[in-house]
């Protein structure tokens, strides 16, 4: 009979020590949501559409990293168009930098709307909610005041434990 007891009360510190972490790491940091009341910015970079593992993906990366270095203060944004739900899935993603102006080869993404929801997540990379959780965040408060997103999602990375997601308004 000690020997269920004691099991117990290790699964128990055990799982409070997997939480404490968690919450530590920013798991249960709130995603906070706010209507900016201006143009997102315009974008410059590049399309792919392929699968996850294609190395032109990686190219296309480091090619957009490369700008960055070269514009202080820019930072990357991606668009997925279409999200693969498995390694061997067809995406398609834009991956650019908010520049004003396209740079060489790159392409120039401008947005007419004059508004959009910001929701910021700020999380370890481990315990960083979802895409899904945040889209869902961002209905849900458009719905609450009334707004129709234009169902574009951009993803500005901040950091390796920040990204602000971006939601035009219609």
């Amino acid at each position: 009979m000690r020997k269920p007891g004691i099991i117990g009360v290790a699964i128990a510190i055990l799982f409070g020590v997997g939480y404490y972490f968690f919450n530590q790491l920013g798991g249960n940091n709130p995603i906070e949501i706010s209507l900016i009341e201006e143009n997102p910015e315009t974008l410059s970079g590049k399309t792919f559409r392929g699968t996850p593992q294609d190395k032109k993906l990686e190219q296309i990366f480091r090619a957009i990293e490369t700008q960055q270095s070269l514009h202080p203060g820019s930072k990357i944004h991606t668009i997925y168009f279409i999200e693969p739900a498995g390694k061997l899935d067809t995406m398609e993603v834009f991956v650019g930098l908010n520049l004003p102006f396209a740079l060489g080869d790159l392409e120039s993404k401008s947005f007419a709307e004059s508004r959009y929801l910001l929701a910021k997540v700020k999380a370890n990379k481990w315990v960083m909610p979802g895409p899904n959780k945040v889209k869902s965040e961002l209905e849900n408060y458009a719905q609450m005041k009334n707004l129709t997103l234009s169902g574009t999602f951009i993803d500005k990375i901040i950091g390796e434990s920040e990204v602000h997601v971006i939601a035009p308004i219609k």
